[in-house]
């Protein structure tokens, strides 16, 4: 039985935004796309942890999630802290399919698979998966399907740079299997996009918007960002105005996290240029208002979607799950990752690969796989992982029938957290109901915050490392 508890609905009356707890509690924390969170990630969990991991997962015999790291971008976003590569020479990426070919071949021999592994999710993130040439996506897509069977009725989304695509791209990629897009827009102000060096139209995103429903396309996300340079809440209202014209399916609204000392195209940003906090916090209020006028539903952190969407079904049935990325409706499987960087999540562990093409091309030539790093989860972790999870995506949990489940006795399991917990339930950001925990619609933006407090492995560091605010 599921410990989760569904999360009510907010009324008119109840609003997500109170702007006294924001300033109170805004803090560095993860983002728990995993618990524990990468920067726990270590050297000593090496190939060999990896394989051993590998073969386990494999006896289990069910639907994998893929993710493939793309990392070629013709041009460079200031704000960006992805690993990317930029260049306009595509025999670079025509070799890098190769290697991700010979990966993927790897890993499915450690495997032991005799037969085509079946997935039920896959996801091209970059860098800008649209990068590619059709001859390489078509090549990528070949190699996959070689090895891997996509399911009827699976997730299969790729991040669409605007500036990039074609309307044959689109139909291109309707024709490999794809039937998610997200769209990077980030700000439509002509100030903001030449201060962050992307210059991108309503014109030419309308485009693809209207290509993916002509080549049925069952989703469309947009990425926005708040707390670019040059930034207003009048001129953000705007660009929120000219996205809902659009329709999508998904809205996600990001928080810039200004880290130049760690992400180098960031200095090109002056700070000065910056909005300050008030304004950023006006942004984010007139954005929420916005949204839940014409019926988006915030499904948690930074994602809203329509009520009928998947992800909202998925939150009220309390069947959401989260991911390295992001949101999902799919059940809890294992993600293979491939290509620099990647981190993927198989058994009771997470690995992550080099980061340099040249590490990567290395250690595959040498007939190894490419894993820098990883994480070895205890008992411990798992127990937490999932109740950090359920917080994020229920905003809710019974901990009695989490207790039974694990077999432990929460009140005394959890001494500590709940001790904690009283500062926060003061504040109104927990509540108890019983023995249900709910995270209620006043605290929900500050759910990050909540989770923090189960998060075992940073109260022992007590460091917040390179961690983006909470808000």
């Amino acid at each position: 039985m599921s410990s989760v508890a569904s999360a009510s609905t907010p009324t008119e009356k109840e609003v997500l935004f109170h702007p006294e707890l924001l300033q109170k509690f805004d803090i560095n924390g993860p983002r728990y796309t995993s618990y524990p969170s990468a920067d726990r990630f270590h050297n000593e969990f090496c190939e060999a942890d990896y394989l051993s991991a590998l073969k386990r997962v494999a006896k289990v015999n069910e639907p994998l999630s893929l993710y493939f790291h793309l990392p070629f971008c013709p041009n460079i976003c200031y704000y960006c802290g992805c690993n990317k590569i930029i260049t306009k020479d595509h025999g670079r990426s025509a070799k890098y399919i190769k290697y991700l070919a010979k990966e993927m071949a790897m890993v499915c021999t450690a495997m032991g698979a005799q037969k085509k592994i079946p997935v039920t999710q896959l996801h091209w993130g970059g860098g800008t998966p649209t990068f590619l040439s059709h001859e390489e996506m078509t090549e990528l897509m070949h190699h996959t399907r070689e090895h891997f069977d996509l399911l009827p009725g699976g997730e299969y989304s790729i991040e669409i740079d605007p500036r990039r695509v074609t309307e044959a791209d689109i139909a291109l990629l309707a024709e490999l299997g794809f039937n998610r897009i997200s769209l990077g827009v980030q700000d439509f102000n002509l100030e903001v996009q030449q201060a962050v060096h992307r210059v991108q139209t309503i014109e030419e995103t309308q485009a693809v918007m209207d290509w993916s429903r002509k080549y049925g396309f069952k989703s469309r996300s947009v990425d926005l960002i708040y707390g670019l340079p040059k930034q207003t809440p009048e001129t953000f209202k705007e660009t929120v105005d000219a996205v809902l014209k659009m329709n999508p399916d998904r809205l996600s609204v990001y928080n810039y996290a200004h880290l130049p000392h760690i992400f180098k195209p960031q200095r090109r940003i002056a700070e000065a240029d910056l909005p300050g906090a008030a304004d950023k916090l006006d942004i984010l209020s007139n954005t929420i208002a916005r949204l839940g006028e014409v019926g988006y539903v915030f499904i948690g952190m930074d994602h809203f979607a329509k009520p009928d969407d998947e992800l909202a079904i998925a939150q009220k049935e309390g069947k959401l799950h989260r991911n390295f990325q992001g949101y999902s409706t799919q059940a809890e499987c294992d993600l293979l990752a491939f290509g620099i960087s990647s981190i993927g999540k198989v058994d009771d562990s997470y690995s992550q690969n080099v980061r340099t093409l040249d590490e990567y091309y290395a250690a595959i030539d040498d007939g190894h796989l490419p894993t820098l790093r990883g994480l070895q989860l205890d008992k411990d972790d798992l127990l937490r992982r999932e109740l950090i999870g359920e917080l994020m995506c229920q905003f809710a949990l019974d901990t009695e029938l989490f207790a039974k489940s694990h077999q432990i006795e929460f009140p005394s399991y959890f001494n500590t957290e709940i001790e904690e917990l009283k500062r926060l339930e003061e504040a109104g950001l927990l509540e108890w109901q019983g023995a249900k925990m709910v995270v209620p619609i006043k605290g929900r933006l500050l759910a990050r915050r909540v989770a923090m407090t189960f998060d075992r492995h940073l109260r022992e560091s007590q460091a917040k490392g390179t961690y983006s605010k909470v808000l």
